[in-house]
């Protein structure tokens, strides 16, 4: 076969690889590997000398109340990011697919929020709740009649507010996807339900809500992976784990257990945690997805 596309030149294809492949290996499979044996060993702080320990670092985060309570604030975080993320996501696409005029605008507007990047996204929302400055404290303050909201100091508002952040970064991404889907949605079908006497719910619920079903399955793996790794700029911007630890999620902790307590050997069983764990979901999201996704033809 290769012979075929490159006459004379059977190593071609694997040369043309070579580069991908090498930067994949480099920066993805060497570190994962060392990361799968350092999680097996005990170190001191600057890494000097090691000792192994086996199974006794995943015990540990096993047996520590800590990191249960980082797990419960990721299965929040990520909760509000996907489910209530995706669906205020999916309304405004819907909005947005109507004929109103400045549509074009306000598509454009609303996906700068994905341009940012965690680190800004987590500035701009900082200073909007800051407890003596931000403009939703103003506002608050005014319509409640001087109440100061300070998210600094109550773990819930804290965590509602970094999961807010989160949602509002990722609401470009998915409105994009969601736009799309909905383009694609025949018009006849949602004629013919009209014409029968279908109310709008109905017709969004029994005709584009199932056609919708690859679209919002692949933004759900999107965002777990989002909830999950990519947040980690915008909680250290805002909260860096605070109050306490109320928005200290895995990928946080993990951070923290590498880089200021130094314990090398807990982060890397960490990151091995999290890596199955979100392995398996997204293999059992995907067969889901692949079932129970509903296709146009």
């Amino acid at each position: 076969m290769y012979e075929e596309r490159f006459p004379g030149h059977r190593l071609l294809p694997y040369l043309l690889i070579l580069p991908s492949v090498a930067v994949i290996g480099v920066f993805l499979v060497y570190p994962f590997l060392q990361s799968v044996r350092d999680s097996f060993y005990a170190s001191t702080a600057f890494g000097t000398n090691e000792i192994y320990v086996g199974l006794r670092n995943y015990l540990r985060l096993l047996r520590a109340p800590d990191y249960h309570t980082s797990v419960v604030t990721t299965l929040v975080f990520a909760t509000i990011v996907m489910v209530v993320g995706l669906a205020f996501s999916m309304l405004v696409a819907l909005l947005l697919n109507q004929r109103i005029k400045g549509q074009r605008f306000y598509q454009i507007a609303l996906i700068w929020t994905y341009a940012l990047s965690p680190a800004v996204a987590g500035a701009i929302w900082a200073l909007l709740f800051a407890p003596a400055t931000g403009f939703v404290t103003f506002v608050v303050a005014k319509l409640s009649g001087g109440y100061v909201l300070n998210w600094m100091t109550s773990r819930w508002i804290a965590l509602l507010v970094v999961s807010a952040a989160a949602t509002w970064k990722m609401l470009g991404y998915n409105m994009v996807f969601f736009l799309a889907g909905l383009q694609n949605v025949p018009e006849e079908l949602l004629q013919a339900a009209r014409v029968d006497g279908a109310g709008p719910w109905h017709v969004f619920w029994d005709i584009t809500f199932p056609l919708l079903s690859p679209t919002t399955m692949f933004l759900l793996f999107v965002n777990m992976i989002y909830a999950f790794f990519q947040v980690f700029g915008l909680i250290d911007i805002m909260t860096q784990g605070g109050p306490g630890d109320a928005t200290n999620i895995l990928v946080y902790k993990l951070y923290r257990d590498a880089f200021i307590y130094l314990d090398s050997g807990s982060a890397s069983a960490q990151s091995i945690i999290i890596f199955v764990v979100i392995s398996v979901a997204a293999i059992i999201q995907l067969r889901v997805a692949t079932r129970k996704a509903i296709y146009v033809r």
